[in-house]
């Protein structure tokens, strides 16, 4: 695996808020990125399922690394694909995975989902929102150009005590507020590299402070700043070859290119661009941003309340 520049492990402490190590592009090497991200400061994973056949993946991630916190949901772009039995399926993972989050769920009318079927994300969409609720468990979002649908959604189906994370906002600054009244925190990812900075700029200083977090999407997300040099994920094939179990053989994703793959060892690089807009110092948001998450993933049997002893 290609290495970022060496940080100390004690200098920062950091909640990758948001992630899919389970992904089949990086399903071979996610040992060695979680214990490479847990020794610069990493400390919590969010794994997020994305439908039926992902589940049990992030399942078995969260049983072999303390830090992982799973994460079960129905993503719009699979909604066409799901079984008859999905919501009940999705039960049945949370009653057995009582320290889960639901995530990831969403809308979306980007290129992709304009593809799908909108009332039936929307149906999706509601019904696992409805879990969330019932569950008193955060929710991890994704919104893709329909930002306007999901304040609608969220007003209907809200208010969300146990918190929703909108994941990758890369939504307006007027919209915050609304959307933060509803119980909406804010996640950041290197998408926001690709934003113009100044308007990234005045969206993140509406952000209030106890709303923000960090995460890294991996492995999609890699961050791209000119003066910056961003760690790709590199996967050996000895190590492809000992994981096949973990690769589908039939996902366009897996035969996408490692240089463009990310990883959670990347989120200091969200982490230092942020920073930079928000002026103030990596220190300060890397404390503030792992506070955020904290607070809300710790929820009644969630395995944040109690730090692991390592990664």
């Amino acid at each position: 695996m290609a290495q970022a520049p060496a940080r100390a492990a004690s200098a920062v402490r950091l909640f990758d808020a948001h992630c899919h190590l389970q992904d089949p592009r990086i399903a071979a090497v996610a040992p060695a990125l979680i214990r490479a991200a847990g020794a610069s400061g990493v400390a919590r994973f969010a794994v997020n399922g994305t439908s039926e056949k992902d589940w049990h993946l992030v399942k078995q991630m969260a049983e072999d690394h303390p830090a992982v916190v799973p994460c079960f949901g129905l993503h719009p772009w699979w909604v066409p694909e799901r079984s008859p039995d999905w919501m009940n399926l999705l039960r049945r993972f949370f009653a057995e995975t009582p320290e889960a989050a639901v995530g990831e769920i969403g809308l979306d009318k980007g290129s992709h989902g304009k593809t799908i079927n909108f009332g039936e994300q929307v149906e999706v969409f509601q019904r696992q929102l409805e879990l969330a609720k019932e569950l008193e468990r955060p929710v991890s979002v994704h919104c893709v150009r329909a930002f306007g649908d999901l304040l609608e959604v969220l007003k209907q189906t809200g208010p969300f005590p146990a918190g929703v994370l909108l994941h990758s906002y890369m939504g307006s600054a007027e919209m915050v507020s609304a959307l933060a009244n509803l119980g909406c925190y804010f996640s950041l990812s290197g998408f926001l590299t690709g934003m113009k900075s100044t308007k990234a700029k005045h969206m993140l200083k509406s952000i209030p402070l106890d709303r923000i977090l960090l995460e890294t999407d991996a492995p999609d997300a890699l961050p791209r700043l000119d003066n910056v040099s961003v760690s790709p994920v590199h996967v050996h094939s000895s190590d492809a070859d000992t994981e096949k179990r973990h690769m589908d053989s039939e996902s366009q994703a897996a035969n996408a290119s490692n240089e463009s793959l990310n990883h959670p060892e990347n989120i200091h690089i969200v982490l230092e661009y942020v920073a930079s807009l928000l002026e103030m110092t990596e220190s300060e948001l890397a404390e503030l941003s792992y506070k955020n998450a904290t607070k809300l993933f710790s929820y009644p049997g969630s395995k944040v309340q109690h730090e692991p002893e390592d990664i």
